[in-house]
């Protein structure tokens, strides 16, 4: 991608843009040189990088924006998305960290509203998301594609691939849990449930927008579609968020009541082999939950010299 950037642009924002990525090669070059072609820019772009060896020329590339200053490239050894978070929210220069995902396009108000948003005392602030299969026109409702909405209103969780907060507030929370392994299913809803106990408020900003693309490989991916894989990444997040849930007495009968809603679909139906294979990912990851659970939230805490 070769796009000049605006003549005169100078103006950055006090804002620290934060990317979590995961075996995502040429899609993580684009997010990023669509981020630094932003105006006004951010301050600060870290790229907290997971992959273990990347193609020569995104390598190159990488080096090339993090020698100039242009980016801060950190290598992490093992891939955790709300760990690599938390390396975020404490490498970050400023106050507020907005954390975008690998795989996105930036609408050019992004940046600006997000800002806007803190200045006008919001703390956590999630912005718009348009998935492939979202056009972008209005949508005034906010019904299931909820993130999609043009709406602006107070909310109850967010979603975590456009999200901004105060890196203070956040650490003083403890940051991400991250005991959310491999997709991390459902670690923003506990962080969202965590935040709103404390007193926190989350607020919807559809100004700040992004289109998610939603890249067919890396990322979440590389642990496999959760109705096609024995592999427990969503069924590990989805028990250990009703274990760490204090709506106790409702979250038990979902917790009891998942193995049989997950082979209740539409694919389970057209292809009944799947049901064991589902049935023992459950299983699996029921149990990962529970281990988990008793061994009790790994929450970020403050290192010295910076580091977690």
């Amino acid at each position: 991608m070769n796009k000049e950037p605006v003549c005169g642009a100078t103006s950055s924002l006090p804002i620290t843009i934060a990317i979590a990525t995961f075996r995502r090669e040429q899609v993580l070059i684009d997010s990023i040189d669509y981020l630094l072609h932003l105006v006004p820019s951010a301050a600060e772009i870290l790229v907290l990088d997971q992959t273990r060896e990347h193609l020569p020329q995104v390598d190159s590339l990488l080096n090339g924006w993090n020698a100039s200053g242009q980016i801060r490239w950190l290598r992490l050894p093992e891939p955790s998305i709300p760990g690599a978070m938390n390396q975020g929210l404490v490498e970050a220069r400023n106050d507020i960290v907005l954390f975008l995902d690998d795989d996105i396009v930036p609408y050019a108000n992004l940046l600006t509203a997000h800002v806007n948003a803190h200045r006008n005392g919001y703390r956590l602030v999630a912005g718009r998301v348009l998935q492939p299969w979202d056009d972008d026109l209005p949508k005034a409702s906010w019904g299931a594609n909820q993130f999609a909405s043009t709406e602006s209103r107070e909310i109850e969780e967010f979603i975590g691939c456009n999200f901004s907060l105060r890196k203070r507030e956040a650490l003083e929370l403890g940051g991400f849990d991250e005991n959310f392994v491999r997709v991390a299913y459902q670690f923003e809803r506990e962080f969202a449930d965590r935040w709103r106990t404390q007193g926190g408020k989350i607020q919807f900003c559809p100004d700040a927008a992004i289109r998610h693309l939603k890249a067919k490989s890396g990322g979440t991916r590389t642990y496999g579609e959760h109705l096609t894989t024995l592999f427990p990444g969503h069924a590990v997040g989805a028990y250990y968020y009703l274990l760490r849930s204090s709506l106790a007495e409702r979250r038990v009968r979902e917790f009891l009541g998942r193995p049989f809603r997950t082979v209740m679909t539409r694919h389970h139906l057209r292809r009944p082999w799947w049901i064991p294979v589902t049935c023992l990912a459950e299983l699996a990851g029921m149990l990962w939950a529970l281990m988990l659970h008793v061994r009790g939230p790994r929450f970020c805490a403050k290192r010295p010299e910076g580091r977690y």
